[in-house]
């Protein structure tokens, strides 16, 4: 196996899963990570282009509900006035509106956008990461940064497009986007909450909420 090849998520080895004209598709067989290996990554200019074309905005109504699949529950597992950081906010910021309207102070982060720093140095009380999952390149590294982040007690709010059904992915319309590298299974998300000792509930398909407990073993 090429180092290049190692999953990104847990390091374990993968195997081809699915190869077309302009990129391949490897599979973890740890963790079940389906993901595009470094060599077919685009270049970050080309990403961040794609991105600023993006036009998920605030006074979208039918983004908003989209949204609240993740944010409505949410905001009930929080205390009033908890404070929260939107962790890959994008160009522009429509969860840490919807958040603060409901009396939910949150801070943005993105690393093209919202370039905060500071941001990084604090810890929270959640942390909304909407669409953002499947860019990640290194998701070990920011799964790790997100823990860190996140006060005991704490609840990560996760949106992404999981892979229910392997059959169905050479026409998913979900990898057609080529800034789209990482599609979760329900394993994987499973594999990332013990990893982390967290806690792992899906109020929808593509919606999931990682608790991380007042106090944990790691295992």
């Amino acid at each position: 196996m090429a180092f290049d090849d190692a999953c990104p998520l847990c390091g374990g080895a993968s195997e081809a899963f699915f190869r077309e004209a302009e990129r391949e598709y490897l599979r973890c067989g740890t963790c079940t990570l389906t993901f595009v290996p470094a060599r077919g990554h685009c270049d970050p200019a080309r990403e961040r282009e794609r991105y600023s074309k993006h036009r998920n905005l605030p006074e979208d109504p039918g983004y908003r509900a989209f949204l609240d699949r993740l944010l409505l529950p949410l905001c009930a597992r929080l205390a009033p006035g908890t404070r929260g950081l939107d962790y890959g906010c994008g160009p522009g910021p429509t969860a840490s509106r919807m958040l603060a309207e409901r009396g939910f102070p949150v801070r943005d982060y993105d690393p093209c956008f919202a370039p905060d720093d500071e941001a990084l140095r604090g810890t929270y009380g959640f942390i909304a990461c909407t669409e953002v999952l499947e860019h990640l390149r290194r998701p070990a590294e920011d799964f790790g940064r997100l823990d860190a982040l996140l006060a005991p007690g704490g609840w990560l709010g996760a949106m992404t497009g999981v892979l229910e059904d392997d059959a169905a992915f050479p026409g998913w319309w979900y990898r057609n986007d080529f800034t789209h590298i990482a599609f979760y299974r329900p394993e994987t998300l499973e594999w990332i909450a013990r990893r982390f000792g967290w806690s792992l509930e899906r109020p929808s398909r593509d919606a999931a909420l990682f608790g991380k407990p007042l106090s944990r073993i790691m295992p």
